[in-house]
């Protein structure tokens, strides 16, 4: 009975494993790699997304060199069905580590574009084995997975940030699709010329989106990662370890659009307090903005910026935290930014007076 659903062929088992196998490894894939690229300093992330690339490249040259005719071997041909899958498989297990890494870098408010593309290629891989039969689709994939990869090692090799390394990853990730194609004209000539126009217009349109979505803050500054962020009462570091006084609120209203509430008494400062990572040997600056929102004009302006250092290395994130001494009501935000204005994360509260200090709880961070 049991093998009456069993597959029969290669490829009944191809199909066999896009029906039953693939959503199911889409889903395991997702949670080992939310495990695996939790930490963005391990220097086991770049191995693992290294070996899915490699894998890939791998995959699209031996599905080629089936494609154009060149293999004759008996037993490549008969395992040839599998090569679409491998390379669905690699790009599938490079964009589940890059959605993780991307909406672990910084808050929602900032890269929900970013998360949002890559969410879409992540679900859209799972269809796309017969669209990797094409050589343009294919490098196309290839080029995103590259500069994807490249935006987040360079900062990590050369210790920096900002748009200065951002293109410089950009240049390297065009320079390495390059020669890929390069040597595949070498063994696939007539594979290149065929393809040479659509090719050249895929890899412009990548760069320029790429570049575009940086410029526009859609990407984050990887590799910072904003891993606490919070309004509060009071702010105070004891050795290693900072001391807050903060309002108990319901665990929801941390999701909602200026959920929170602050609760000033007369005479009270508010604290903003931020832990944002960044890996060993990375140093640079941040900057707390405040801003007020202004109902008259719709505008958000900026009421003070203060400028702190950050130092690379803790797992928890480098501590530090600005305040405000004299809050009006209403609508409020603090921007954590880099040197460059790139926007690592944000917290959004409503200030609302009271006469009497509220009841106030104590953690410690």
């Amino acid at each position: 009975m049991i093998r009456h659903y069993l597959p029969k062929n290669t490829e009944e088992l191809i199909r066999w494993y896009e029906r039953y196998v693939a959503p199911l490894s889409l889903v395991a894939g997702f949670v080992i790699d939310n495990v695996l690229f939790r930490s963005i300093d391990l220097w086991t992330t770049v191995f693992a997304v290294a070996l899915y690339l490699a894998c890939a490249i791998g995959g699209m040259f031996a599905l080629n060199f089936v494609e154009t005719g060149r293999a004759q071997n008996t037993l490549i041909l008969r395992v040839a069905p599998f090569f679409p899958v491998i390379v669905q498989f690699s790009f599938g297990g490079m964009f589940s580590g890059f959605f993780v890494l991307y909406s672990e870098s910084a808050t929602l408010v900032v890269s929900w574009i970013s998360v949002a593309i890559l969410a879409l290629f992540l679900i859209g891989n799972d269809r796309f084995r017969l669209r990797y039969r094409l050589f343009s689709f294919q490098v196309g994939v290839l080029f995103v997975a590259i500069l994807g990869f490249l935006s987040f090692l360079v900062p990590l090799v050369f210790k920096q940030i900002g748009p200065v390394v951002f293109l410089a990853s950009s240049v390297g990730g065009t320079v390495l699709i390059a020669l890929y194609i390069l040597l595949m004209y070498r063994v696939m000539p007539e594979l290149i010329q065929t393809n040479l126009k659509k090719l050249l217009r895929s890899i412009g349109a990548i760069f320029l989106i790429f570049n575009v979505l940086y410029f526009t803050n859609a990407i984050p500054p990887l590799p910072l990662a904003l891993k606490e962020a919070g309004v509060y009462h009071n702010v105070e570091r004891i050795g290693d370890e900072y001391h807050i006084l903060y309002e108990p609120a319901p665990w929801y209203r941390q999701y909602l659009p200026l959920g929170k509430i602050f609760h000033r008494a007369p005479g009270e400062p508010l604290y903003a307090f931020s832990a944002v990572f960044a890996p060993s040997g990375l140093s640079t600056t941040l900057t707390h903005e405040w801003q007020n929102y202004d109902a008259e004009t719709e505008d958000w302006n900026t009421v003070a910026t203060v400028e702190f250092p950050v130092v690379g290395g803790r797992d928890g994130g480098y501590r530090g935290f600005s305040i405000t001494t004299n809050p009006r009501s209403g609508k409020w935000r603090v921007n954590v930014l880099t040197p460059y204005g790139q926007l690592v994360g944000r917290i959004s509260f409503t200030v609302i007076e009271v006469t009497a200090p509220v009841e106030l709880q104590e953690k410690t961070l």
